[in-house]
């Protein structure tokens, strides 16, 4: 909670000046976990729902001085993080395949889907979105958790 929240709480009133004057927006980025209950990750899920709330309201805030808020929502997506958490190759492998089944694309993601996301959403051509919670996420925010 303290990384997903508090802090994102104080980084974005540290930034809101600045962001009023220049016309700025955010993008948050929170996770398919914040939609959707996954067992055995409750801290992760409840803070990346906070994240979406915290967007939404930021954006409600903001808008009367014309600065956008929103956030992506990704699923599984090919990083480090699980190895530095303590997965090993083995496990990741297989939590990377049973992503295939999770997903309704049949795999999971790309930090460059991700970030292509994050680019449009902080675009000219997002101008007219704010309190998105945008799933980059291959379906899986639409199919039943196995």
């Amino acid at each position: 909670m303290n990384t997903n929240v508090r802090s994102l709480y104080h980084l974005t009133m540290l930034a809101v000046p600045h962001l009023i004057k220049t016309k700025g927006n955010i993008v948050n980025v929170s996770s398919v976990a914040g939609t959707r209950s996954f067992p055995n990750i409750l801290s992760y899920c409840m803070s990346k729902s906070a994240v979406d709330q915290f967007t939404k309201c930021t954006a409600l805030e903001l808008a009367p001085k014309q600065v956008r808020v929103n956030a992506v929502n990704p699923g599984v997506i090919v990083t480090d993080i699980h190895k530095r958490g303590g997965m090993d190759d083995k496990a990741y492998a297989e939590f990377l395949e049973r992503g295939r089944a999770t997903h309704a694309l049949g795999r999971v993601g790309s930090v460059d889907e991700v970030a292509d996301g994050i680019v449009f959403l902080a675009s000219d051509k997002a101008s007219f979105i704010t309190g998105a919670n945008l799933p980059i996420c291959g379906g899986r925010h639409v199919m039943c958790p196995r």
